[in-house]
C-alpha cells in the first residue's frame, strides 16, 4: 500500500476514537465511531487473500450494524427532548439500543461471535489494534451513560461475556483466537462494574491494554500463530522462557500479579453492590479463562518439542529479535499489585 495511503490511515485511525471521546455531542461520537471503522477496514484487507476479505466483510458488516442501532438511538432522542445529548429524561430504550450498539462494537456477548472470527483472519498487528485501540471509543461511550445504564442489561451481558469468553478459549489452539476469547471475558468483568464504579471500570482497561500489548509483541517477534509454534521458543530465546509464562499468569488474574487486580477490587466493589451468586460465577469463570493460560505456559515451557539435534541450540545461532515496548508493558502489566491503593484512589 502507498506510503501516502497508510499514513492517512493511520491518522484517522488515530483521530477517531480521540474525537469519539473528546465530544460532548452524540452526532460527533457517532462520526468518530465510522471515522474508526473506515480506517481500520484497509488494514484488514492489506493481505490480499480469502481469509482477510472475510474477516474484514464480518467486521465491517457488524460495526456499521452497530452504528446504525446508535444512530437511531441518536434521532430518536433528538426526536423526544431536542437535544443532541442523553439526559435524565431519556427514555430507557434509547439507553438500551445504546448499551446493545456499544456491545456489538466492543464484542460482548451475546454479540461477541464475529471477535474469535476476525481476529484470526487477520494479521497480529491489525488484531492488536482491534483487541486495544478500537475499543476506546465504545468504552468511553459508556462510560459518559453508565449513569442511566440499565443494570440488569448489563449483568446479563457481563455474565455471557465472562462464561462465553471462558467456555470458547478452551480448546483453542490458536493464539489470535485465545486472545480473542480473553478479550471477551475481560470485557466482561469491565462492564459489569461499569454500573457501580467506572473508575474501577477505565483501571481494569489500562491494565488489559498492558498485558494485551505484552502478549501482542511476543507473538509478533517470533510469529507465534498457533500453540505448536510456542513450543519451538525454548531453542530461539531461553529469556522469553520467563516473561511468556508471567504476562500469561498475569492475564489470567493470579496474584500476586497485576492481573489480580481489576478482579479483586472488581469483585469487592460487586459484593457491596450486587449479589453473591453474581461474583461467585464470575470468579469461578476467571478460573477457566487461567486453564487455558496454563496450556498455553504447558506448550511454552515445560515441554520440548520434537525436533533434531542440530536445532536443539539454534538460540545461539540466532539474531536475537528486541523490542523496547516490551520490558516496559511487561513491568507495568505484572508488577504493580504492591502500588493498588494508590491506583484506585
Amino acid at each position: 500500500m502507498n506510503m501516502y495511503m497508510m499514513i492517512l490511515i493511520y491518522f484517522t485511525l488515530f483521530f477517531g476514537p480521540m474525537i469519539t471521546m473528546t465530544s460532548s455531542s452524540l452526532v460527533l461520537m457517532w462520526m468518530g465511531l465510522e471515522m474508526s471503522l473506515l480506517s481500520i477496514t484497509p488494514l484488514l484487507v492489506n493481505k490480499k487473500n480469502p481469509r482477510s476479505t472475510e474477516a474484514a466483510t464480518k467486521y465491517f458488516v457488524t460495526q456499521a450494524t452497530a452504528s446504525m442501532i446508535f444512530l437511531l438511538a441518536i434521532f430518536t432522542n433528538y426526536y423526544q427532548l431536542g437535544m443532541w445529548t442523553f439526559q435524565e429524561q431519556t427514555s430507557s430504550l434509547i439507553i438500551a439500543l445504546t448499551t446493545i450498539s456499544m456491545a456489538m462494537k466492543l464484542g460482548l456477548a451475546p454479540f461477541h461471535s464475529w471477535l474469535p472470527e476476525v481476529t484470526q483472519g487477520i494479521p497480529l498487528q491489525t488484531g492488536l489494534i482491534i483487541l486495544t485501540w478500537q475499543k476506546f471509543a465504545p468504552l468511553s461511550i459508556l462510560f459518559q451513560t453508565y449513569e442511566l445504564m440499565n443494570i440488569k442489561l448489563t449483568t446479563m451481558m457481563a455474565i455471557s461475556s465472562v462464561i462465553m469468553g471462558a467456555w470458547g478459549g478452551l480448546n483453542q489452539t490458536q493464539t489470535r483466537k485465545i486472545l480473542a476469547y480473553s478479550s471477551i471475558a475481560h470485557m466482561g468483568w469491565m462492564i459489569a462494574i461499569l454500573p457501580y464504579s467506572p473508575n474501577l471500570m477505565i483501571l481494569n482497561f489500562i491494565i488489559y491494554i498492558f498485558l494485551t500489548f505484552s502478549m501482542f509483541i511476543v507473538f509478533m517477534m517470533f510469529s507465534l500463530t498457533s500453540i505448536n509454534l510456542t513450543s519451538l521458543m525454548w531453542n530461539k530465546i531461553p529469556t522469553m522462557m520467563l516473561i511468556l509464562p508471567t504476562t500469561l499468569l498475569s492475564l489470567g488474574g493470579l496474584p500476586p500479579l497485576t492481573g489480580f487486580v481489576p478482579k479483586w477490587v472488581i469483585m469487592t466493589e460487586l459484593l457491596k453492590n450486587s449479589s453473591v451468586l453474581l461474583t461467585t460465577l464470575m470468579a469461578m469463570t476467571a478460573l477457566l479463562n487461567l486453564f487455558f493460560y496454563m496450556r498455553l505456559i504447558y506448550s511454552t515451557t515445560l515441554t520440548i518439542f520434537p525436533t533434531n539435534n542440530i536445532s536443539k541450540m539454534t538460540y545461539h545461532q540466532t539474531n536475537l529479535k528486541t523490542n523496547t515496548f516490551l520490558p516496559t508493558t511487561t513491568i507495568l502489566g505484572t508488577f504493580l499489585l504492591p502500588l493498588t491503593p494508590q491506583l484506585i484512589i
